[in-house]
């Protein structure tokens, strides 16, 4: 009886202790135990120095001594703002941009730079600005994919230093004054009609070249003339109408002229 007595008196008082004290103890476990995932690293500092870079999993850490820091690894996207652009040509243009980057390097990215992210996008401001100003409107309206990546190889350089992997870099809008859309919009409607005179004149002197050669070659064969008058007057035998056209060849009025 008396161990019995023992027994439930300790769970008596070990379970309200157990479930109080439970979230404690998981509170000081968790100050210990740091789990990081996959697409993470871990920098780990000892009182403000540099101590090394944790990877996934569970990572054991001395609390108050030790400080960890996770760093994703995954692409990350940063828009750059609008910018006002005159190109080369004095065209004031606004363009805004996407840029694809990832943490290559976690230990640089931590030291080297305060906030990457800002950095990052300050400096594609700061490129993007550059490199539309260096080229003309026609280029930057028909290449934007090499402007681009101009733009990404002279951003990827400068980050590189900081532990940052540029992926790609897009221009996303191109935005043209009011003024300048209408005039290049007449403009292209008059090359669409030089196109299309150019092509009824070409069309034109073919017609022509082939109705003298066909004029030649009836010239040159005897009766020719005579079938075509005789072909003339049945298409017109078609036509419901009072008046009847006859044709003569010029061969009879010829002979008439040589009769007289």
């Amino acid at each position: 009886m008396a161990l019995l007595d023992l027994i439930f008196g300790l769970l008596f008082i070990g379970i309200p202790v157990l479930i109080f004290g439970l979230p404690f103890l998981l509170g000081i476990l968790s100050m210990f135990a740091k789990i990081i995932k996959e697409y993470e690293r871990g920098v780990l500092l000892a009182f403000g120095r540099y101590q090394g870079i944790r990877n996934p999993g569970l990572n054991l850490v001395i609390p108050f001594y030790h400080r960890l820091v996770k760093m994703d690894l995954r692409i990350v996207t940063v828009d750059v703002p609008k910018q006002e652009v005159m190109t080369k040509d004095n065209v004031p243009v606004n363009i805004n941009a996407v840029i694809y980057f990832k943490v290559k390097d976690p230990q640089k990215a931590f030291l080297k730079v305060e906030n990457y992210m800002a950095a990052v996008s300050k400096y594609g401001q700061t490129s993007l600005r550059n490199v539309a100003g260096e080229a003309e409107l026609d280029d930057l309206l028909s290449e934007r994919q090499k402007i681009a990546s101009e733009l990404k190889r002279i951003v990827d350089e400068a980050t590189d230093p900081w532990g940052i992997k540029v992926e790609f870099i897009e221009l996303m809008d191109i935005e043209l004054p009011q003024d300048l859309k209408r005039t290049m919009a007449k403009q292209a409607e008059a090359e669409r009609e030089k196109r299309a005179t150019i092509i009824k004149a070409e069309g034109e002197v073919k017609a022509s070249n082939n109705l003298a050669d066909a004029a030649k070659k009836l010239y040159k064969m005897p009766g020719a003339m005579h079938l075509r008058s005789l072909h003339s007057l049945n298409d017109m035998s078609s036509d419901q109408s009072n008046t009847i056209n006859f044709i003569v060849p010029v061969e009879v009025l010829r002979a008439v002229e040589e009769v007289d």
